[in-house]
């Protein structure tokens, strides 16, 4: 058997879709660079450029049995971070939206004892499934989502990779994503 190095993309992306590990190794190890780089012309900013090539390259594993190639390997990546910069975009319009309106509304609008109630119930559901997350994943997630740490400063403070940590981070995220539904998008709103 040849080496992964000597496989063509298409040849890693068939092995991709039986599960391959080691073909997916090997096309992250071509295209994470040339990803990044890209991504950070796009983003001007290094850590957001680097967690969208690691989304992009989780999505490819995520959906590798059920993902077709209409041209190259290559062109489907950098075709995948440019959609992914273009939602953030979105995702950040719609925060930057729903805070201008929130703060419309307590601005012009009496609070009642209800809303201040539902609010802290809404809080404690949150609170909750934070709590169910695994010790390890719950302890970086709250460096990052709480004390505003970075994950090279998460990193650091744990003696982890940083790797682990942006691994911990979406691991989190995405189990909360799962058990709070469209109450997630208010953890990052209150």
């Amino acid at each position: 058997m040849q080496p992964e190095e000597s496989y063509t993309d298409q040849q890693l992306f068939e092995l991709l879709k039986s599960s391959d590990k080691v073909a997916f190794m090997e096309i992250y190890r071509r295209y994470q660079t040339p990803l990044y780089l890209f991504a950070c012309n796009l983003v001007q900013q290094e850590e957001l450029a680097a967690d969208l090539v690691q989304d992009i390259m989780m999505s490819l594993w995520e959906k590798r049995t059920t993902t077709s190639l209409n041209a190259s390997l290559e062109g489907y990546l950098f075709r995948a971070i440019r959609y992914r910069f273009f939602d953030w975009i979105d995702k950040q319009k719609v925060r930057q939206d729903y805070i201008s309106n929130f703060q419309v509304f307590l601005d012009h609008s009496e609070w009642q004892t209800d809303n201040i109630v539902a609010e802290r119930e809404l809080l404690q559901v949150i609170d909750q499934q934070i709590e169910q997350l695994p010790l390890r994943m719950k302890t970086i997630f709250l460096m990052n989502y709480r004390d505003h740490l970075t994950t090279e400063q998460i990193a650091e403070k744990l003696n982890i990779s940083r790797k682990t940590v942006q691994n911990q981070i979406n691991n989190a995220n995405t189990l909360l994503r799962k058990h709070l539904g469209k109450l997630y998008w208010l953890l990052f709103m209150l």
